[in-house]
């Protein structure tokens, strides 16, 4: 057994990303040129992490891979990033998770996910590493595996006095269960996540603002919305809800911003 004390510790996905670059979406039935391919290492989990280790934190990831080639090659390149593969397993007669990405000139972009061995992650996983868990700073989570995974993880933590949690809520699914959001400390989406749950469309910073007053008056300890272009609003109760602007910045590609939020929030609290 190794290191048993990490600053974060995630709970989720790998996905081996396929992504087009395209001039833009293509229409249904349609078929255009594209500008590029590449294959990466992706997952909202795995993101979480990368993005902690790059930030400098000590990092562990919980998570399943499949026994191809591409999650045989996902656990050497976890190790290159300088996170814990202790408890990424390897399993047997599943595909790894990918991700169908295609991203637009404006940097737009769509996603399709096939889970594969992600929706094998089960609370048995988490139990093998339950000292690497609870001994963490922090536990971050998101939605590309078992929803029952994590509802059992968050429970696991609070009933035994364990570190801060971050649910990231992403991506949307039809069978959230609000439980989520009084068993997390933090909780993060983006105006069509949050939509789907407050069942409210946001449109706008007022509309923003509503949503999270809902979520809170739903459950949520401290909310967070993320709106693009238009910032970032978050509240821990209903009079405490705030906006902050985002500055026009040139990015390479928007789908890791949210986990960098969450972790770069971790590191910036560790370094106080």
């Amino acid at each position: 057994m190794g290191q048993h004390n990490f600053d974060v510790v995630v709970v989720g996905s790998c996905m081996i990303d396929f992504v087009c670059y395209t001039p833009r979406i293509p229409k249904i039935g349609e078929t255009i040129h594209g500008n590029n391919f590449e294959v990466g290492h992706g997952g909202k989990g795995a993101n979480q992490c990368v993005a902690a280790a790059r930030l400098g934190a000590s990092t562990a990831l919980i998570a399943r891979v499949g026994d191809d080639d591409f999650g045989k090659k996902y656990i050497k390149e976890l190790k290159n990033q300088n996170i814990n593969t202790e408890f990424s397993t390897i399993t047997e007669n599943h595909m790894s998770g990918m991700a169908q990405i295609t991203v637009t000139e404006n940097g737009d972009n769509c996603i399709v996910i096939v889970a594969g061995s992600n929706n094998k992650l089960c609370f048995e996983d988490v139990k093998k590493a339950e000292n690497v868990l609870l001994n963490s700073k922090i536990v971050l989570f998101q939605l590309e595996t078992p929803l029952e995974t994590t509802i059992k993880t968050l429970e696991f933590i609070r009933k035994n006095g364990g570190p801060v949690t971050f649910v990231n809520g992403a991506p949307a699914i039809s069978n959230f269960d609000l439980t989520v959001l009084k068993l997390c400390d933090v909780f993060c989406v983006n105006e069509t996540e949050a939509s789907a749950i407050v069942k409210v469309e946001i449109l706008d910073i007022a509309t923003g603002k509503a949503a999270v007053e809902k979520l809170l008056e739903l459950g949520c300890k401290m909310a967070i919305l993320t709106m693009g272009a238009q910032g970032v609003i978050f509240g821990d109760s209903p009079s405490n809800i705030q906006h902050v602007p985002t500055k026009e910045l040139e990015i390479a590609l928007s789908v890791p911003m949210d986990f960098t939020l969450l972790t770069s929030h971790r590191c910036l609290q560790k370094r106080k």
